[in-house]
Formats: C-alpha cells, structure tokens, sequence
C-alpha cells in the first residue's frame, strides 16, 4: 500500500489545541506582566512616601542644630529642651490627588549623653501611615555640643 504525500490543504492552519495552549501561555505571561508592573508600583509609592517622611523628620532635626545653647553666656542659654519642640502632625510631601492626604507625626526627643563635655541627642521619629498595610516610623537622630 502507498502513502500519499500530505496535501499542502493538510499541512496549514493550527489545531484547535495548538492554539488553546499557546493562549494559556501568552496568559501566563501577561498575568505574570502585570502583576510585576503592580507591585513595582506600590513599592515606588512606598518609597515615595518613606522618602517624604524622613525629609518631614529633618525639619525637627535641623531646628534643633539652630537652637541656641551658650552654657557660656550671662546666664546660660539652652533652647535645646522637649518643650521647644513639641510633637507635632503634618501633611506628608507627596503629589496629592483627591484624597490621598497622608498624615505624618514628628515626635522629638532631647537627652543628654554625657555632661562632661556636654552633649545631647536629639531624635525625632515620624510616624505614617501607608494603604491598609500599617504604620511606618522614620527615625533621625543628631547629636549636638554647646556652641563655643
């Protein structure tokens, strides 16, 4: 018995489960795409917030390297207490768009490390909050001697 060649007519076009698996993976990979894309995103908005949290905690930071604190003037001058910087709840630097307002807590705290030579600490943490996944804290310390 002979086989005849296939026909070219034979020979074209796809099967019906050729084409079925390739559209399971082209959906693979488009889920897989996506999801990528998704939780880039959120760990960029993440950042984003982060980012405008520790500039928050550097404003604190930065007015305690301006207090005044001369233990060698008439009397004695120390801005650098608790109660000059007291905590305090702002908007968090980030583009705003309906309402995504993110409120953010700086709490300051001033200690004293050592007397002899003196020198205080001065940390401050923001707290924020980021969608349903929590509170976040940023924490920015300094240390600070009289002026001389």
């Amino acid at each position: 018995m002979e086989t005849k060649p296939a026909s070219r007519a034979d020979q074209m076009g796809y099967t019906l489960i050729e084409i079925l698996m390739s559209m399971l993976i082209v959906g693979i990979m488009v889920t897989g795409l996506v999801s990528g894309f998704m939780q880039t995103h959120k760990q960029a908005e993440w950042s984003a917030y982060s980012l405008a949290a520790q500039s928050l905690a550097m404003q604190p930071l930065e007015q305690a390297r301006g207090a005044k604190w001369d233990q060698y003037a008439t009397p004695p001058v120390d801005q650098l207490w608790n109660t000059n910087f007291p905590s305090t709840s702002n908007i968090l630097d980030i583009p705003i768009s309906g309402t995504n307002i993110v409120y953010a807590t700086n709490r300051i705290n001033v200690r004293w490390v050592t007397t002899n030579p003196p020198l205080k600490e001065i940390s401050v943490e923001t707290t924020w909050r980021f969608m349903n996944r929590g509170v976040f804290t940023n924490t920015a310390v300094t240390y600070r001697a009289p002026d001389q």
